[in-house]
């Protein structure tokens, strides 16, 4: 029901985008079984993207070649690359939805701000949806450093490019959802069964009393420090 559930968010997504009349995107109902090495999940991955990419569909596998790419956290990442018949090679990225992730990320709504985010000039461009993910554009760069971090000017390219991005128009509602998020982390968390003795064992360790006591006073010391800052913005522009 979940990954049916899934699927249907994500052709949704897909059909309003062409409803109104927005940058269209490609829709597939195939899923790729993460639990697979990357040996197995390559001819999948690829018939994939022969299903999604029409001008590929008659390729030989032998033109494709899938690795995997690092920085995922909640997506597996691949990279797909493929020497089209004129001889360009073209990569594009999949993004492979780790499981049960959808108990706290909203993919419906976010693909509706990739799409908005896309759009801007922010990330890679969406490409299409499938059943367990979706594919975008290559991004040919690199992760930045500490000391990248500490460069002035690149720090000040950062704050206003994040300016931007938080001027975004994105439709649905604007209330933050940290919150909301760390509470379906923690309802997860707290209800966890292992069948091997010495991770149950290990997880039996944790106080979740003492985790959820320190989700709430963090909770309430960020309300605290949002009606300061509110109070503060208030006498500023009296």
């Amino acid at each position: 029901m979940g990954a049916a559930k899934k699927i249907w968010n994500e052709m949704e997504v897909a059909a309003e985008a062409r409803e109104n009349g927005s940058t269209e995107f490609l829709s597939s109902p195939l899923i790729v079984d993460t639990s697979l090495s990357l040996p197995l999940m390559t001819p999948r991955v690829i018939a994939l993207c022969k299903d999604l990419f029409k001008q590929w569909s008659k390729l030989d596998d032998s033109r494709f070649s899938v690795d995997t790419v690092s920085g995922g956290i909640t997506n597996l990442l691949l990279k797909v690359t493929v020497k089209e018949e004129s001889g360009n090679d073209v990569s594009v990225t999949v993004r492979l939805y780790g499981p049960n992730t959808d108990i706290v990320i909203n993919r419906q709504r976010e693909l509706q701000a990739i799409k908005y985010l896309s759009a801007a000039g922010f990330g890679a461009k969406l490409l299409a949806v499938f059943g367990n993910g979706m594919v975008q554009s290559f991004i040919n760069a690199r992760t930045l450093t500490p000391a990248d971090m500490r460069n002035p000017k690149l720090a000040a390219e950062i704050a206003k490019q994040l300016r931007r991005f938080h001027q975004v128009e994105i439709p649905g509602s604007k209330e933050p959802q940290l919150w909301n998020d760390v509470s379906k982390f923690f309802e997860k968390a707290s209800s966890l069964k292992f069948d091997e003795i010495e991770k149950q064992s290990m997880y039996e360790t944790i106080s979740f009393k003492e985790v959820q006591k320190e989700i709430v006073e963090l909770k309430v010391l960020s309300l605290f420090i949002g009606s300061v800052n509110s109070i503060s913005s208030l006498l500023l522009e009296m």
